[in-house]
């Protein structure tokens, strides 16, 4: 009577084993990736690792029918499960016979709720859910979404975050790399969770090639890492409202210089005069060169006024006393908000032509300036 051995592996299947001819085997399709996480901790690869890497896993030697056997599987051969049965001790058969086998290989199907099982049938492997300020998070780990390791961070009881608000997160996920001792960390700087988008990650974080290399260190003593950074950036409750002002009230001043002939090689300056959120003065120095420059410089900032840098766009005249033909330039810029810094031209016209008297700009030994400001920026907090 025939002893049959009952190893739970699948496929139906007819060969002849002897002493040359050993191994014959089915095939059995399945994916060739198999990875589990816990958050905190390691996974463990063991006998599934070295599958992955392409070598054989022999099963223990059993005796069956008056002979002794092993069974033999491969992952991952040409996208294929392959199992075998080996004798054992050939060379005891004698020259010419060979043992005839009705062989039958069985995969046993228990419950498929494994997370190996799950992971290769392309599932997510969840960790345990844990608490990080002041939320509940789980990571989510895919592997083999094309030829990648996928880890996501996803928020729990997402629906109790009120309609219309959102966690602000500071999100850095991260592999253990013990061999170097330090971590590989990925990050998309500040991402949003709310009722609707409840997962965020990186669909590529490792190639599976080069994280089942064991000379890249992410597995060590067959078991890996991966973590989680959760930073929450709060709402802001205020913020900075920056608004430009075009034509602002007040907005021309006149500036007018008597006995200019008096006057040295140096800077002399206007009386301040307020447009927007911050005082303005205009400067020259009258004897520094061949032309007359003018420069419009800032000031200090009117009581309550949010001090920060200010916009400021000036048509700078010199007045023809006798006509509408005045001296006009164009200037703006950003004001830092320190005093005294300056901006304008170094020329608005030649001192030649300021002192030639039929021109008109110099009448009485005095000259005129105006500072039209057409635009500046004015700064306020609000509440959001």
């Amino acid at each position: 009577m025939r002893r049959k051995r009952e190893v739970y592996i699948s496929v139906h299947t007819y060969t002849r084993l002897n002493g040359s001819e050993e191994e014959r085997a089915p095939h059995a399709r399945a994916a060739a990736a198999v990875w589990a996480a816990r958050r905190g901790r390691g996974c463990g690869l063991g006998p599934v690792y070295r599958l992955l890497q392409g070598e054989p896993y022999e099963s223990s030697v059993f005796e069956a029918a008056g002979y002794k056997w092993r069974l033999v599987l491969h992952v991952g051969n040409a996208g294929y499960i392959s199992l075998y049965l080996r004798i054992e001790e050939a060379e005891s058969i004698p020259y010419g016979l060979e043992v005839n086998v009705d062989l039958k290989l069985f995969v046993h199907v228990p419950k498929l709720d494994n997370p190996v099982y799950r992971l290769l049938q392309g599932e997510p492997y969840e960790s345990s859910v844990f608490e990080a300020a002041g939320y509940k998070w789980r990571l989510v780990l895919h592997v083999g979404n094309a030829g990648y390791i996928s880890l996501y961070l996803r928020i729990e009881e997402a629906e109790s975050i009120p309609y219309g608000l959102e966690v602000n997160v500071d999100l850095k996920l991260f592999v253990h790399v013990p061999k170097l001792d330090k971590y590989l960390t990925v990050t998309d700087g500040a991402v949003r969770f709310n009722a609707e988008k409840k997962e965020w990650g990186f669909e590529q974080l490792i190639d599976l090639a080069s994280f089942k290399n064991t000379n890249e260190g992410y597995i060590v003593q067959d078991t890996c890492s991966f973590g989680v950074e959760i930073f929450i950036v709060k709402p802001a409750k205020v913020q900075e409202k920056v608004t430009f002002v075009s034509n602002p009230p007040r907005n021309v001043f006149t500036w007018m210089i008597p006995h200019f002939s008096d006057m040295e090689d140096k800077f002399y300056y206007s009386d301040d005069f307020l447009v927007g959120d911050r005082y303005w003065k205009l400067g020259l120095n009258p004897k520094g060169g061949s032309a007359l420059p003018i420069y419009l410089y800032a000031q200090g900032f009117r009581p309550d006024a949010v001090a920060t840098n200010t916009w400021g766009a000036v048509n700078l005249r010199l007045k023809n006393q006798r006509s509408t033909n005045h001296r006009e330039v164009y200037s703006a810029a950003w004001y830092p908000i320190r005093s005294d810094y300056g901006v304008g031209v170094n020329s608005i016209i030649s001192l030649a032509d300021l002192h030639y008297a039929s021109k008109g700009y110099l009448v009485n030994d005095a000259i005129i300036f105006e500072a039209e400001m057409v635009k500046v920026t004015v700064t306020n907090i609000v509440s959001v």
